[in-house]
């Protein structure tokens, strides 16, 4: 017997991502995955400007191998996350849930699969310092 069920395949392609960029993101969702000899971080970020991409989610991963901490220790503070903890050593899921900062975000294709590279971090503060790139404007024809 066959089915029709209208929206079916909608539902089961990918959301788009974001384009390569910088975003000033929040972390919304934290999860800590164990994959045998490389654990790492998977977080999920909405992004909070710019505007045109407001409210997209970004998902990405940080490693916590030995050669990976620097990445993460520099998530970490530059997401503002509680220097007391970060110094003892301990990350606190629940604490890193609400953290916001700048991304620099870019995609990869491996084998046919993509993943997104999460290449960089800032403070927000920096975020109204960062230039602007430039409005694309419509080409005006001249007038003879």
């Amino acid at each position: 017997m066959k089915r029709k069920i209208q929206g079916l395949a909608q539902a089961c392609q990918q959301p788009p991502d974001v384009p390569d960029g910088v975003y000033l993101v929040r972390v919304e969702a934290v999860r800590f995955e164990r994959e045998r000899t490389r654990p790492s971080y998977r977080l999920r970020f909405s992004v909070v400007a710019p505007r045109e991409s407001a409210e997209q989610a970004i998902t990405g991963r940080l490693w916590c191998t030995p050669r990976a901490l620097w990445k993460l220790s520099w998530f970490l503070r530059d997401f503002g996350y509680d220097q007391d903890l970060l110094g003892h050593d301990e990350i606190d899921d629940k604490r890193l849930i609400g953290l916001h900062g700048i991304m620099k975000v870019s995609h990869t294709t491996v084998n046919g699969r993509r993943f997104t590279n999460l290449d960089a971090f800032a403070p927000a503060e920096a975020w109204d310092d960062l230039p602007k790139p430039p409005r694309e404007e419509p080409i005006r024809e001249r007038a003879s």
